[in-house]
């Protein structure tokens, strides 16, 4: 699975908000890989800098220098809808208003068909949804409207998954859809009693890093806007439901494990997915060991429960990405290895119980029980801290169709047998719920099919009313 993207807005007098965003950009950037941005108002106009890669290598110090304002945003992007090239990095521009607006977005919407129709924009003009929310406000900023106008006429007609940041001359606006899939979260600069900034982020670490106090999370259609002045709020939407349909692979998977989401720190979540998930059985083995990064908590939760020593397997390359679909099996068996590397010493003649996040179509998780038996695994246990993924999202994590996820297709054996483990099994729903302390929130389409928000006719379960 590819991560949703990562945005940050800044905004304080007299500080270095070029390099804040920076770092809190870094800070976030396991959440986009593929290109990052910066979008400031130097007083006069909004310069936008952004390109392919890494944010270290898009800014360094001269351009961070050259860089001068009070207000910016900032994104780090995965490209779940549209290309994936320069030309659809963000901060995305128009140049409506006085000078002009930029707009950072986390999410994914499902029905841009239908707004670019209304709008009179023909097919193949924008290059991603990002770019089509942008058009939309810059026609409402043009028809007259203030950025503030366009957005309390354009947000509501917007399905699907948005957490947004936008830079106008005098403000940074910051909004979540009314269900709240994507994370977005507000801090402080400053003492409560004398603050000198503000900050948005999708994540808090992303505070931290800069030296911000996390203040709250954005509620689901709220919009905050900041500026020099202080942070003003208005609930823009109604929620749409209750409970916050927070994506539920964010505990799982997405966030880092410092974060702070709906008032819980990640990792202790993903410790307890580990303990619950060790009560639901039992096996004999020698050691439990996580799959780096975010199966390594599950372990040791799942260790601390079943008295099973805890250790370490496998060593991770630090400067390799997400792994891609190689086109056969020892090609994906060379792409694993790019990434992980055994530690054989504590591997060989070992019975081990390897706890990891998630599978998608299986390649991966096939390649690594190999390698741990090329490395003398006597037996392997797979557990996995979600239930099945079954259902595609259309909420901002970039997954493959239903045909080529493994759960949807064959059993727990069939799994068992095709990936080559002793045995295998999955937290259920109640613990993962119960693990994240939950009652009946957060977005789980991926493992019941029950979604919360509409999704495109062409995903072909449109007729099935899932």
């Amino acid at each position: 699975m590819k991560d949703a993207c990562g945005v940050v807005g800044i905004v304080a007098a007299d500080k270095p908000v070029a390099f804040w965003c920076f770092d809190a950009l870094f800070a976030l950037q396991h959440r986009g890989q593929e290109s990052a941005g910066m979008a400031i108002f130097d007083g006069e106009d909004i310069a936008v800098v952004k390109d392919e890669g890494l944010v270290y290598s898009v800014f360094d110090e001269r351009v961070l220098m050259a860089m001068h304002g009070e207000y910016v945003i900032g994104h780090t992007r995965y490209a779940t809808q549209g290309v994936a090239n320069w030309t659809a990095a963000q901060p995305v521009y128009r140049q409506s208003g006085r000078a002009g607006f930029a707009l950072g977005h986390n999410g994914n919407l499902t029905n841009t068909d239908l707004l670019a129709d209304k709008a009179g924009i023909l097919p193949g003009m924008m290059l991603s949804d990002s770019d089509l929310i942008a058009e939309l406000l810059a026609q409402r900023v043009d028809a007259g409207n203030s950025l503030r106008e366009g957005l309390a006429h354009v947000l509501p007609t917007l399905e699907g998954a948005y957490s947004l940041v936008m830079l106008e001359s005098d403000a940074v606006h910051g909004v979540r859809d009314p269900f709240g899939f994507r994370p977005l979260c507000l801090g402080r600069f400053g003492s409560e009693e004398s603050p000198d900034g503000w900050i948005l982020a999708s994540e808090s670490p992303a505070l931290d890093v800069v030296g911000a106090t996390l203040v709250r999370e954005i509620r689901p259609g709220e919009m905050v806007t900041l500026t020099k002045q202080g942070v003003t709020s208005v609930q823009l939407m109604e929620p749409a439901s209750d409970r916050e349909k927070l994506c539920i692979f964010e505990f799982v998977y997405f966030a880092r494990p410092d974060s702070y989401l709906m008032g819980h720190q990640v990792h202790t979540a993903r410790r307890r997915m580990g303990e619950l998930l060790a009560g639901q059985s039992t096996v004999d083995a020698d050691l439990v060991m996580g799959v780096p990064d975010s199966g390594v908590p599950a372990a040791e939760g799942y260790a601390a429960a079943s008295g099973i020593t805890f250790g370490y397997g496998l060593v991770k390359n630090r400067y390799i990405g997400r792994t891609f679909i190689a086109p056969d099996q020892n090609a994906r068996a060379i792409a694993v290895r790019r990434k992980f590397n055994p530690l054989r010493e504590n591997i060989d003649g070992k019975r081990l119980v390897v706890v990891d996040d998630s599978i998608v179509r299986g390649t991966t998780t096939r390649a690594l029980v190999t390698m741990l038996r090329d490395a003398g695994a006597a037996e392997v246990h797979l557990r996995i801290s979600s239930p099945p993924f079954m259902w595609p999202c259309y909420y901002g994590i970039d997954t493959p169709t239903r045909d080529d996820l493994l759960a949807a297709q064959y059993s727990i054996d069939e799994i068992r047998t095709y990936i080559g483990c002793d045995s295998i099994e999955y937290i259920t729903l109640a613990n993962l719920r119960s693990a994240i302390r939950l009652d009946g929130e957060c977005c789980d389409a991926c493992l019941t099919g029950n979604y919360p928000s509409s999704i495109p006719p062409s995903s072909g379960l449109w007729d099935a009313g899932k």
